[in-house]
């Protein structure tokens, strides 16, 4: 697939080079810095050396006053508290999180996770009945509730009080709450405005630690809160950074037993970082929601000992071995519908429709299928007599504006740029489809088609060495607004070792210009150059920096990302 390279701005000479001489980091990774903000000496520190005491004051969140006043109320009071959460990474990691401090010092409290076929996302009705008849007066609502003033205000009629504790955007009215914890509401001055629903359930708990217990507490609970940020592709920056940072020490050194029994289903046995949690843990977690009910995945990670996780992370880790059968088959039908379709494979988006597909897995396919086509992707099935399903959209296409053009035609939607969910009546199907394929034509053009390659610097390779990498690493965990630096690097040309493998992958070693050191790449998916690099062409390449073990032996290796050649 053919790429578009962006080069990011680069800071000016004088900025790079005082701040390189004022914290001693070679030009080109001040360069990186500078362009993600780090402009001063306390920056610099803050983002190298992360330290609890940097977190921000929990009181400052509006409404944390309340909630913590309720809550403590509620413990005093002897009150049932039902701990309700989503069904996803961010919302079992919450609902977990909050439970675990909660009952450890009370035996109150139960954690209720809708199901995802049946009631789907956010405060049901089921919900608050289940509530109302297991007479529980208080719910704490996590990673969902911002949106639900109807939900909210049928649970006051009945005498439940509801704590909302939520990090999506509000809608033009805030439910009537005890309380209401989202920094992205109006008249809320919290200095950071990204945490993730686990981490807001990790705020409240600091609050209430706070006020009448111990905050070291709360914790021993950041490898949930680093296990949230990682799935839920929230930036990884400011105070997320800090939480992600110390949430990953504890789940490499001394995981909650649930978490570390996911870590052995999946294989895991070096130090995972954030793309380890999204690729190997968070996928086994969501699994439990999209096969069967999340419940299961609460269980694992509420687990006490080992030998009792170990038992329900099976459970766990069988739901995810179904939803990748199902993701494999999915993919493979939806590939040979556009495959077989001209008009589709012309398209600027794609709308794929089919009444078998499993509605636990559509978001997933329509990634995949951006992997294979880029360009805005809905994939639909059927469900309770409707057309339900996800979309996922590419860089510059604003995927909640073009559904809202379409929205006449949607029985619902929701979501934001990036990605959304919908339902729709049957009828309007090939209306919408049609729709849907328009504003993607008016919006998009070739250009826009190609997958952007961000480029942070043009790096010389002599410039890489064992130092300069262990900087690179300290800049770690990466992510969202923090993503491993992307380098540029021209005149290079392959010097032997040329070597493909698994008929997609290369593996080879590169020199440039005169420079008679070698480095070791890796490029994957990228087999189709082959010919080209083993004839001597010279080439320009996009790489990360990473250190690779093997056999025992741990050096660097360039990770290509794509490849143009001179000629």
């Amino acid at each position: 697939m053919n790429k578009r390279w962006i080069y990011k701005p680069l800071p000016n000479e004088a900025q790079i080079s005082h701040l390189s001489r004022t914290i001693n980091v070679n030009p080109y990774l001040t360069a990186v810095l500078l362009q993600r903000g780090i402009d001063s000496f306390e920056k610099a520190r803050r983002f190298f050396r992360p330290s609890l005491a940097d977190l921000h004051d929990p009181l400052l969140m509006k409404d944390m006053d309340k909630a913590v006043e309720r809550l403590h109320q509620a413990i005093e009071r002897n009150e049932k508290i039902l701990i309700y959460g989503d069904y996803d990474v961010d919302g079992t990691t919450a609902v977990s999180l909050v439970y675990l401090y909660l009952s450890s010092f009370y035996n109150r409290c139960e954690i209720y996770i809708p199901d995802r076929q049946r009631e789907g996302y956010g405060i049901s009705r089921t919900g608050i009945q289940y509530a109302c008849d297991n007479n529980f007066s208080l719910v704490i609502a996590l990673d969902c509730g911002i949106k639900a003033t109807d939900m909210v205000a049928l649970a006051n009629a009945q005498g439940v009080d509801f704590i909302i504790c939520d990090h999506h955007l509000p809608g033009d009215h805030i439910p009537r709450a005890v309380a209401v914890l989202d920094p992205k509401q109006n008249g809320c001055n919290y200095p950071y405005k990204e945490l993730s629903g686990c981490g807001l359930g990790f705020k409240l708990m600091q609050a209430y630690a706070r006020a009448f217990r111990k905050e070291e507490e709360v914790y021993r609970y950041l490898d949930l809160v680093a296990l949230s940020i990682a799935s839920d592709i929230v930036p990884i920056n400011g105070e997320n950074r800090t939480l992600a940072y110390f949430g990953l020490q504890k789940l490499n050194n001394d995981p909650l037993p649930g978490l570390a029994a996911l870590k052995e289903v999946a294989g895991v046995q070096n130090q995972v970082d954030i793309t380890g949690i999204v690729f190997a843990l968070g996928p086994r977690i969501n699994a439990a929601g999209r096969i069967a009910h999340a419940s299961a995945a609460a269980d694992l990670l509420l687990s006490e000992t080992i030998e009792e996780a170990r038992l329900k992370a099976g459970t766990v880790n069988n739901n995810n071995m179904v939803r990748k059968e199902y993701d494999t088959t999915t993919t493979e039908e939806a590939l040979a519908m556009i495959e077989s379709n001209p008009d589709m494979l012309a398209a600027s988006a794609t709308v794929l429709f089919k009444p078998t597909w499993h509605k636990g897995v559509v978001g997933i396919v329509a990634a995949r299928l951006i992997e294979h086509y880029y360009r805005p992707t809905i994939i639909l099935t059927e469900s309770d007599g409707k057309i339900t399903g996800s979309a996922r959209s590419i860089r510059d296409f604003d995927l909640y504006d073009a559904l809202l053009q379409c929205s006449d035609l949607l029985d619902k939607f929701g979501g934001h740029r990036h990605a959304a969910g919908l339902t729709l009546l049957p009828e309007n199907l090939q209306p919408f489809i049609e729709r849907f394929n328009q504003v993607a034509a008016q919006r998009l053009n070739p250009e826009m088609l190609k997958p952007p390659v961000e480029i942070d610097v043009e790096l010389p390779l002599k410039a890489i060495s064992p130092s300069f990498v262990k900087i690179l690493n300290q800049m770690a965990p990466f992510g969202p607004e923090n993503q491993r630096p992307v380098f540029a690097a021209h005149g290079v040309q392959v010097t032997h070792s040329l070597t493909s493998y698994k008929e997609r992958h290369l593996r080879f070693s590169v020199q440039q210009n005169d420079d008679e050191r070698v480095h070791q790449a890796v490029a994957f998916n990228l087999a189709g150059y082959y010919s080209r690099l083993a004839a001597g062409n010279s080439f320009s390449m996009t790489f990360t920096i990473e250190e690779n073990t093997y056999n025992g032996n741990t050096g660097i290796q360039l990770k290509v990302k794509d490849i143009k050649f001179d000629q």
